[in-house]
């Protein structure tokens, strides 16, 4: 039977402590043991189906990390109080001193700047490269790796992570393929293309209401459980656990992920075409203009599309600016950092959301100052925004590649 990730949300059945059709929410901290041996095998992992204090694990994480799994195809997956919670767990966790880390170049600020000025604190090192690029993924392998990182759809560019070729590099070399789902929930299934931990941003499309932080780690069962470990485990030392209000809260946002990932793609894949058909310089892996379009669509679960997210390049920062608040004022979205809202936000992602990146590296990967990033939100009348947006554009003489 085809993987269909939506589906396997759906047919996950959980019943409340009364026959609730929701999981009832664990409000505890800690949990009782009607034997004091049962104690014992719950610290040393020997017990299952007992909790043991929720910074360890709780039924209601629980319950969302049994979905995401579902979603992701992976056997388990545990859930953080943020992205970088469960970004800086699995790195820590897979790396010791010594150790050295493959990073795509482009890729979230706050996991550049971990990678770039955090980790080398405990000798751990990185080589950026162009994840694009297999042969220079290669030549940055040294024996002291351990990780391939990159993301299914780099932060803020757009590029397209050859998910299976990666896979096979890692394997041949011995690594860990992680990849950062963050931008593709649903339109793309890294693990099934061969990753073996796929990390998610609860915050943006998944939970999709930017009334929540959260992470997850999809992964093998036994790496799940090493996370956890009480002795040696990077989520359970580190600390970085999701409270169980809010894990029930983003468990019941899943299940409409299905919908809203469909409309959100739609709307981008709506306004791309229109843009770049008006000569705007316009970025979107639905459109056969992009340079990884064809692999994309080798990669990508059909059904969700090509994603909510597109960048627009203004010419410059202050032409950014000028229309992002323009935008804004007009009703259009809102000026903000993060994704995955209905209402579309947008940012300048090289004074905002890629900011720790040195300029010098920004040039370098083509992030220009006056790329405006997109996330497109679940608007009811796409035309109407485009009319609007095209209007702010025009207004302002945001130039076309044609006046370029």
């Amino acid at each position: 039977m085809e993987f269909n990730p939506a589906d396997n949300i759906q047919d996950l059945q959980y019943f409340g402590e009364f026959g609730g059709v929701n999981p009832s929410i664990s409000d505890s901290s800690t949990y009782t043991f009607l034997a004091a041996k049962s104690m014992i095998d719950t610290f040393e992992g020997n017990l299952e189906g007992c909790y043991l204090y929720s910074r360890h694990s709780s039924p209601s994480n629980l319950y969302l990390g049994q979905a995401l799994a579902a979603m992701e195809g992976t056997e388990a997956a545990n859930v953080s109080a943020s992205g970088m919670g469960s970004i800086s767990s699995v790195l820590l966790q897979l790396c010791a001193q010594g150790d050295h880390i493959v990073s795509s170049r482009t890729i979230y600020g706050g996991t550049y700047a971990f990678l770039k000025n955090f980790t080398p604190k405990f000798g751990i090192d990185t080589s950026f490269i162009d994840i694009t690029d297999l042969n220079k993924v290669r030549t940055a392998i040294k024996p002291s790796t351990k990780i391939l990182y990159c993301e299914s759809v780099s932060n803020p560019l757009l590029e397209v992570a050859d998910i299976k070729a990666l896979s096979e590099i890692a394997k041949e070399h011995h690594l860990k393929l992680v990849v950062d789902n963050t931008f593709s929930p649903l339109q793309i299934s890294p693990a099934v293309l061969g990753a073996d931990i796929v990390i998610h941003s609860l915050t943006k499309f998944i939970n999709g209401t930017s009334d929540t932080v959260g992470g997850a780690i999809c992964g093998s069962n036994e790496f799940i459980e090493s996370l956890r470990n009480v002795n040696n485990g990077a989520s359970m030392l580190l600390g970085p656990v999701m409270d169980s209000l809010r894990s029930a809260s983003v468990l019941k946002n899943l299940r409409t992920l299905h919908i809203r990932m469909k409309k959100h793609s739609e709307n981008a894949m709506y306004l791309a075409k229109r843009f770049e058909k008006d000569g705007y310089k316009v970025m979107y892996p639905g459109l056969e203009s992009h340079p990884q379009h064809g692999l994309y669509t080798s990669l990508y679960n059909q059904e969700y599309g090509f994603g909510g997210l597109l960048t627009l390049d203004a010419g410059s920062l202050e032409k950014a600016d000028e229309l992002m608040e323009l935008m804004q004022k007009r009703n259009l979205g809102y000026l903000a950092v993060s994704l995955g809202f209905y209402k579309t936000l947008f940012n300048a992602p090289g004074t905002a959301t890629s900011s720790e990146i040195p300029l010098e590296e920004q040039k370098e990967m083509g992030l220009t100052d006056g790329l405006i990033r997109f996330s497109i939100g679940l608007d009811n009348h796409i035309e109407r925004t485009y009319k609007e947006m095209k209007h702010c554009m025009e207004s302002l003489n945001i130039l076309t590649l044609s006046r370029l």
